[in-house]
């Protein structure tokens, strides 16, 4: 899952640089594809990082992601900032406000605000996630977890397909973090991820963090829980950190993107990787947000895993992610 987003710099303080640039790059002909290469997550402390580089420096990340719901004003420094780095880098758009698994409609007003977005900064990958973060016109700071039967398998597929059709983009669902077992659930998590890739044409954005986060929570096991998942539909790979908070008999894993990708974590990026072959792969931090060369500092460890992956090939034959 993914944390409230950042706080952006007031429009006051739009750099010179900016200044007479061009307003948005919404007249790129297509998406910009986004290969199988290391990326992070865009902060606004690290706009000038960025934008300051030379040509060849910060190798390590070849493309960046927004969280929607940060860009979804009109104009401004965020917009200013974002433009200049979309007419050198490729974006992916992650929404976290969609609330796929409502059981209600989805908001409309929400729905054209990231259509605007889509159109604007023509991202080569877009994803939601499979929770619920609204009820009855009210919006919850948080991501729920759906109870994974096929009466939901329905209801989130029709969401998706409607998102899709509105889009005219084929999007990525990720798997969320979660804390309980599900006493309703009818199948396993890759399950219903799998039956939703097939009745939407919709791809996974396989949040590895989360699998290791919600394995742990609920006493499950990582490996298998990644041997039954369908690595064929997997269009991106998000990358971070998560806390551990302890009791005297007890123990939880929280996914609050604060800290360096575990151990853990990176064994379940090598395995996908040699099993599925890389991906498009995100480094996310979003609380405690470090210095930028400590983000691509870790997405050099993955740029150096998808690497060794690639030059053997992947086990179950080359299922390279497009972007459609």
């Amino acid at each position: 899952m993914s944390y409230p987003p950042q706080t952006s710099p007031p429009a006051a303080t739009v750099p010179d640089i900016l200044i007479g640039a061009k307003k948005a790059p919404a007249s790129t002909p297509a998406p910009a594809k986004i290969p199988s290469i290391t990326g992070v997550g865009l902060k606004s402390d690290h706009y000038r990082d960025i934008l300051d580089a030379s040509p060849g420096e910060n190798t390590e990340a070849g493309w960046f992601e927004i969280h929607a719901e940060n860009y979804m004003g009109e104009g401004g420094a965020p917009h200013a900032y974002l433009s200049a780095i979309r007419e050198r880098f490729p974006l992916s758009i992650h929404g976290v406000g969609l609330s796929l698994g409502s059981n209600g409609p989805l908001d409309d007003a929400h729905l054209k605000r990231l259509k605007g977005l889509v159109e604007r900064y023509r991202p080569g990958l877009i994803s939601e996630h499979l929770a619920w973060c609204s009820a009855g016109g009210t919006f919850f700071n948080d991501l729920f977890p759906v109870p994974l039967t096929h009466e939901t398998l329905r209801k989130v597929g029709d969401h998706i397909n409607q998102t899709q059709d509105y889009l005219s983009r084929r999007i990525l669902i990720e798997n969320p973090s979660t804390y309980l077992k599900t006493v309703d659930d009818e199948m396993s998590e890759p399950e219903f991820l799998e039956l939703l890739c097939e009745r939407t044409g919709c791809g996974i954005l396989l949040d590895l963090n989360n699998v290791a986060v919600s394995c742990a929570n609920k006493a499950e096991n990582t490996a298998d829980y990644l041997a039954h998942f369908p690595g064929a539909d997997v269009g991106e790979i998000h990358l971070a950190g998560h806390s551990i908070d302890k009791g005297h008999d007890w123990e939880l894993r929280i996914d609050d993107h604060g800290s360096r990708v575990s151990q853990e974590v990176w064994a379940l990026f090598g395995t996908f990787c040699e099993r599925w072959g890389p991906r498009p792969t995100l480094i996310e931090w979003d609380t405690d947000v470090p210095a930028f060369p400590v983000l691509l500092e870790e997405a050099g460890k993955a740029r150096d895993i998808m690497q060794n992956a690639a030059a053997f090939g992947p086990l179950m034959g080359n299922a390279h992610a497009v972007t459609r």
